[in-house]
């Protein structure tokens, strides 16, 4: 068979790019991969095609993609597009009242240093003051900085526990461009479309200026005013302090408490050690093979610690030096994952839920009146109940944090996707920091007292109801397939679910108590709920379960928890027959 004819609009478009790229090592790449697509290279063309195939877009999440040349990857001409667009936006909006800050915060994946420093070169060239963070630092710190600055943007170059081919950019709005109690979380509509319709997708890269210097690298560790030990001065309120206001026993306590972290190779290990030593948890063993940034992330085949296996060496070690708690947080540290030892079961990594009703329960007990508990609406019902219990609001909102940190008058919040939020006045944001060290902190006050956090978790299922959640993940192959699914589930809602009566159905894209989301509700006679909605960052549809059973007393949970995991299970089968069918 012969080769096909190349595509000569598609060569000339890359041709076009490649002249124009800032970056020599993309430029070569995309040359060489012209190259094969020329001579006949069927996958070659296809890679092509797919860098092309459109303009990364600008979301509320900023961007994200994979690493590489051309429109559709993450690369210094987005980068330098997308900067500039943000710097149009922040002038548009000052309209000369005042010249706009930015402070620019970075991780270690591979180019991150490199699009942070691009970003501060072309909104300096713009006119806008820009204070970048001194070395690779988590993502709390740059949101945390926001805030602490009052700067009018903060810019994240990060793509937090996506693949290692992977990188992004987060973008915050605050000082006098987002006031009140959004001041500081990441965007949201319509500010993002009123970036994105700033970006010039065709600009030529000699027509963005470029700054040789002018900003403001913040202090880094050892120097006056540190932005990183700042942050950890700042963050050590959550929990109280141990040079005499804490007990003696909770002191003792913590300093007994051993701990195995892992930063996953991420940028958080330094960090997370100097709040947990600070605060006097002094036997913190770092996981050595994972505890240096490392943008390849060697010893995980995905650096997200819900997947299965990224917290094997982490739990080793812990089984090996007789460790009370795992804490593990994501790559640019703004998730914070845990594992603890169940008395007849050994080691297991806790559920998102189950950390966010221990994390929930706690700053419930400390919240003042009037303040709300809020977690996204596929995470599990605890927390509303947990709420009332201590006389407090509570919200649902939509997934993500840039929602979650908005509502007014948070005291926490949580997703179940390892995102906490313990410090609002403090991040506006999922802190993986923040909330690991209050994690310990509670492990080690019930350690002094005799009790530990799956004693916790028992006693919040007796006085709340068994909760027990579960998830399924359809993976396609191709992104028209989740739109086809979800058409089927509206036009033909399944009548049973694990053989309960569905009597509750809501089509959540008509936004009958949030804004509208391509998502839909099941709820069952039995107080089973399932929600389905497609993934916002991966080609997958995502079913979120949960069932909730009454148990009079100890001696039943065994058994409650062995029929509701049954329970989950058969639902789970049902909808993956249904999907797949």
């Amino acid at each position: 068979m012969s080769s096909p004819a190349p595509d000569t609009a598609l060569l000339d478009r890359a041709a076009a790019w490649a002249d124009q790229d800032p970056d020599a090592a993309t430029a070569a790449q995309l040359r060489a991969l012209c190259a094969k697509v020329a001579a006949g290279d069927r996958a070659a063309h296809a890679e092509l095609a797919d860098r092309f195939a459109g303009n990364l877009a600008f979301g509320t999440a900023g961007l994200r993609a994979e690493l590489g040349a051309g429109p559709n990857r993450m690369n210094s001409m987005v980068v330098r597009r997308t900067a500039a667009g943000i710097g149009r936006f922040l002038l548009a909006t000052a309209d000369g009242a005042y010249i706009p800050r930015a402070v620019i915060g970075y991780d270690a994946r591979h180019n991150s240093d490199v699009f942070a420093r691009e970003s501060a070169a072309v909104l300096t060239a713009a006119g806008i003051q820009v204070q970048l963070l001194p070395s690779a630092l988590p993502t709390p710190v740059l949101a945390w900085a926001v805030r602490e600055l009052g700067t009018e943007a903060g810019i994240m170059v990060t793509a937090s526990h996506n693949p290692r081919a992977d990188n992004g950019y987060k973008v915050y709005l605050g000082g006098r461009v987002e006031t009140g109690w959004g001041q500081g979380a990441q965007i949201v509509a319509p500010m993002d479309a009123q970036i994105a319709a700033r970006i010039n997708h065709d600009e030529p890269m000699a027509n963005i200026a470029l700054a040789a210097d002018g900003w403001e690298v913040l202090p880094g560790a050892g120097a006056p005013g540190d932005v990183e030990g700042a942050y950890l001065d700042a963050i050590a309120s959550v929990v109280p302090r141990a040079d005499g206001t804490a007990s003696d026993s909770l002191a003792a306590a913590r300093e007994s408490l051993r701990i195995v972290l892992t930063p996953m190779h991420g940028v958080g290990g330094h960090t997370m050690a100097q709040a947990l030593g600070q605060a006097g948890f002094s036997r913190v063993r770092l996981v050595a093979e994972q505890a240096e940034p490392d943008p390849d992330f060697p010893t995980v085949s995905f650096p997200n610690p819900e997947e299965p296996g990224a917290l094997d060496l982490a739990l080793a070690l812990a089984g090996a030096t007789d460790a009370d708690l795992v804490i593990a947080n994501d790559p640019d540290a703004d998730r914070c994952a845990a594992a603890v030892k169940f008395e007849g079961t050994g080691w297991r990594m806790l559920r998102g839920d189950e950390l966010g009703w221990l994390l929930g329960d706690r700053a419930a007990a400390k919240a003042a009146a009037g303040t709300v508990l809020a977690n996204s609406i596929v995470s599990s019902r605890m927390l509303a109940s947990i709420a009332a219990a201590h006389s407090l609001a509570h919200e649902n909102t939509l997934t993500g944090f840039k929602w979650i940190s908005r509502v007014p008058a948070l005291a926490f919040g949580y997703e179940e996707a390892l995102g906490y939020c313990v410090a609002p006045a403090l991040v506006r944001d999922k802190d993986g920091l923040s909330a690991a060290l209050l994690l310990a902190d509670y492990a080690a006050e019930l350690k002094a007292a005799g009790s530990s956090l799956p004693e916790v978790l028992d006693s919040l299922a007796l006085a709340h109801g068994l909760h027990t959640t579960d998830q399924l993940s359809v993976r396609v192959a191709d992104l028209g397939l989740l739109d086809t699914m979800m058409a089927a589930l509206r036009s033909a809602p399944p009548a049973t679910l694990g053989g309960e009566e569905v009597t509750g159905f809501e089509d959540l894209s008509l936004g009958a108590n949030l804004p509208p989301t391509d998502g839909l509700l099941f709820a069952t006679a039995a107080n089973t709920r399932v929600i389905v909605r497609p993934s916002g960052t991966e080609p997958k549809l995502k079913c979120y379960l949960e069932t909730i059973t009454a148990v009079a007393g100890p001696a039943g949970l065994p058994a409650a928890r062995a029929a509701a995991t049954g329970s989950l299970g058969r639902i789970k089968q049902e909808l993956a027959d249904l999907l797949h069918g």
